[in-house]
């Protein structure tokens, strides 16, 4: 078990030493910081002794701006949403009443990087380990861009983070490695952006020390760490933290907030938790089923028997059974998927039960709507346009699109129905006929049509086959093609090997 610092050195000791220390190093020099802040119990302890460092010096030292991002990946659990949404707004007002030079940043994902508009606009699969294509998008690049431009601007950036060492062993093994470079105690250069440092005041504290900083400190802010402590607690399946118990009683510290879509564990526990500790939370019930409907890890009947751009490709689980690889998802998915969250987010804002100031936010946004329509209309070609139909017929309001794609789209659904019945039910033959007719039109709009050729011949390999088993029959003779060629290669080498060898033998004797 990881000995408590505060045990060891003294509460006083171990703190009255840190925010010398970050005093120290924030007059040192003009180099901008940046807190990384997530409502969690580490970032909160961080921003909270950054606060009271910079309390202690004199109005005319707090010279340099402490800038405090958090990003919201637009998926938050909403819950955690909410209390990190109303811990900013605070931190801004009561950092200006008391003349502390912090001012906090909300940062999200640009509209096309965002969790639906990739899920449901591109149809790419539910995340998983091999294909963890979210965490870049949603997270790391709105804070990646934010440091980048203070970087830019001051030339140097220091990004103070809550990370310790004592949260799990690879986060130990990841400190550890960058140890090797660093400048001072605790500031390590950081390995994604150049120019940048990573300061880790808390890096030795236990999970015990940050609960104990926390409940022993008052928030400079004007929120109730134990406010903090319910909601770790409400995020536990036994509702209970070490600090109040005994040390055989599980940590608060396993609770992990995050995504609530989140596909990358077996189930959300956090959310699982709240759901069951507090009634009042039943309104997410509906969040956390289509979550775990969108971690069905077999979902090969919901997915395109091709992939993104439409080549058709196979792996083999064993040396007897080869398959094709899934795509992206089918547009029957993508639409269903579009009406069980747009009926989620509908019930949810009717809820009783469902707080004030979620019911004011949307689980998938008018922005996110509208870019999924243009992807659905201009990349994958569906030019039936259902996105509005879907929109009005769960919300029963107009879809509120600023242009008029219909004035683009010279088609109706008796056109669409002929054009059904003209190629015999055959949804691929169907399917390249529309794509060929949205080419058409889309260069028809256009001065240039030097590119028309090229996205004709993708839309007739997407459409070369008349089903899946003819897609498996053509993948399965190409693949029988290349092993053919690779044993004879294989036997020419083994030949010339031979050849080789006799050679020698006569040239010996």
């Amino acid at each position: 078990m990881d000995k408590s610092i505060f045990t060891q050195f003294g509460f006083k000791n171990v703190l009255n030493k840190l925010l010398t220390e970050i005093s120290q190093l924030y007059q040192h020099d003009d180099i901008p910081w940046i807190i990384g802040y997530s409502g969690g119990k580490d970032s909160t302890a961080v921003v909270q002794i950054i606060w009271m460092a910079l309390d202690s010096l004199q109005a005319k030292k707090r010279k340099k701006t402490v800038h405090v991002i958090s990003t919201d990946t637009l998926v938050e659990n909403p819950i955690v949403a909410q209390w990190v949404a109303a811990s900013l707004a605070l931190i801004n007002k009561s950092a200006k009443k008391q003349k502390i030079p912090i001012i906090t940043h909300q940062l999200t994902p640009q509209v096309n990087d965002s969790f639906w508009v990739n899920l449901i606009g591109r149809g790419y699969p539910s995340p998983r380990a091999k294909f963890r294509w979210c965490t870049l998008r949603l997270k790391i690049m709105p804070s990646t861009r934010f440091i980048k431009s203070i970087t830019d601007d001051h030339g140097h950036s220091l990004l103070v983070l809550g990370t310790r060492k004592t949260e799990s062993f690879n986060r130990a093994k990841t400190m550890a490695r960058y140890e090797k470079w660093r400048v001072q105690d605790r500031i390590s250069p950081n390995g994604d952006l150049k120019n940048s440092f990573i300061y880790s005041p808390i890096e030795d504290w236990t999970n015990d020390d940050v609960w104990m900083f926390l409940m022993q400190k008052e928030n400079f802010w004007g929120i109730d760490h134990k406010d903090l402590l319910g909601m770790y607690r409400g995020a536990t399946a036994d509702g209970e933290c070490p600090l109040m118990l005994d040390t055989s009683t599980p940590s608060c510290g396993s609770s992990r907030f995050g995504c609530w879509v989140c596909t990358l564990v077996d189930e959300d526990r956090s959310m699982g938790a709240m759901i069951q500790n507090d009634e009042e939370k039943a309104w997410m019930e509906p969040l956390l089923l289509f979550r775990n409907e969108l971690a069905e890890k077999n979902d090969r009947h919901l997915r395109d028997f091709r992939r993104m751009h439409g080549q058709v490709q196979l792996f083999s689980t064993s040396r007897e059974e080869i398959k094709l690889i899934p795509g992206p998802y089918t547009k029957k998915t993508r639409e269903y998927f579009l009406s069980a969250l747009l009926t989620i987010q509908e019930n949810i804002k009717k809820d009783s039960k469902t707080p004030g100031d979620i019911k004011k936010n949307d689980v998938i946004t008018l922005d996110e709507l509208k870019a999924i329509r243009r992807l659905w209309i201009w990349e994958k070609h569906e030019i039936e346009d259902t996105l509005p139909g879907i929109y009005k017929k769960i919300t029963g309001r107009i879809f509120p699109d600023d242009e008029d794609l219909h004035s683009y789209l010279p088609f109706n659904d008796e056109i669409f129905t002929l054009l059904w019945k003209s190629c015999d039910y055959n949804e691929i033959h169907y399917t390249l006929v529309r794509e060929l007719l949205a080419i058409e039109t889309k260069y028809k709009l256009n001065i240039r049509r030097s590119n028309i050729f090229s996205e004709i011949e993708k839309a007739l390999q997407r459409g070369f086959f008349c089903s899946k088993d003819d897609a498996f029959a053509f993948a399965m003779k190409q693949y029988k093609t290349r092993q053919f060629i690779e044993n004879i290669e294989d036997i020419d080498n083994l030949l010339d090997i031979s050849n080789e060898l006799l050679t020698n033998i006569e040239g010996n004797k």
